[in-house]
């Protein structure tokens, strides 16, 4: 097959550049990517992470589609790693300003936006996008979105160079508007998964576990992960591979060599409380083992 000669490589190269240059209506080229820190995920989008100036869309599974708890801390996190304030725009203002916090995104650097009606969120997220001291815009959407209001979004998005996402909610699990063509740069699907007990007896104060499902990315490939949910810092954390094994077929030396301490607690009264008929040797105790 012939090849292009060397004196027309350029001149493509530089109407390519200008017919993209088109498309976004004469603005640069939209900032570097927004890292996750987490391989797996970093690897599976086209710049090595979130792209800026750009709409990115997340959304819960299931019931989780109305509240958007796990998909509101998941863009948190988003949010977090950036520098600088960050406005939310919702319809009503129902967020718990701790949780956030705990996902690495404090009251301070937030700026809150009760817009009323999905039209005037979009319309609010349109003008933050174009500010350029706003980090980043996020804005909660309830039932459908039409494709020419995701694309003004992303134009706006382009223009400011922040990082923009959209919370998808819903009355219905199962509601087929979450489905329809949208102009986002990527789109996520955020579940809830029930976290690995600390100690054997004690289920429930672990750090929280998600699975995130990548729908669609602009010149990557779709793709799922479990992780745990954000820090502190807004960063995931990568879950063990002994996810799926039972407490029972974890080694002795713990899934990464080191000896365990195990700590089993049996409810011992106090002694003011605990009746004189009951014999010291029959009371529970609690025993320390390696």
């Amino acid at each position: 097959m012939p090849q292009p000669s060397p004196r027309l490589a350029d001149p493509v190269a530089a109407l390519r550049a200008r017919i993209a240059a088109l498309e976004r209506g004469g603005l640069a080229p939209a900032h570097g990517p927004h890292p996750f820190g987490h391989p797996a995920l970093d690897g599976a989008l086209p710049q090595g992470g979130l792209a800026r100036g750009a709409l990115h869309e997340a959304a819960g599974r299931g019931p989780e589609v109305e509240h958007g708890t796990a998909a509101a801390l998941f863009i948190a996190g988003c949010m977090a790693r950036l520098g600088g304030p960050i406005l939310w725009a919702m319809e009503r203002c129902d967020l718990f300003a701790p949780g956030l916090a705990l996902a690495g995104l404090p009251p301070d650097r937030l700026l809150y936006a009760e817009a009323g009606r999905v039209e005037a969120v979009l319309q609010v997220m349109e003008e933050g996008l174009r500010e350029p001291a706003l980090a980043g815009v996020v804005g909660e959407v309830t039932g459908r979105l039409s494709l020419s209001a995701s694309r003004r979004l992303s134009l706006a998005a382009e223009r400011g160079g922040g990082l923009a996402f959209l919370l998808r909610r819903s009355r219905r699990p199962d509601d087929p508007a979450l489905e329809e063509p949208c102009s986002a740069h990527t789109r996520w699907r955020v579940a809830a998964l029930p976290s690995a007990p600390p100690l054997r007896r004690v289920p429930g104060l672990a750090r929280a576990r998600w699975r995130l499902e990548l729908m669609r990315a602009r010149g990557g490939e779709p793709g799922e992960w479990d992780v745990e949910a954000c820090d502190a810092t807004g960063h995931l954390g990568v879950v063990a591979d002994i996810i799926d094994r039972s407490a029972g077929a974890v080694p002795h030396g713990g899934p990464h060599g080191r000896a365990v301490a195990e700590l089993e607690y049996e409810y011992e009264p106090e002694p003011e409380y605990a009746p004189a008929l009951i014999p010291p040797a029959g009371r529970a105790k609690m025993r320390r083992r390696a």
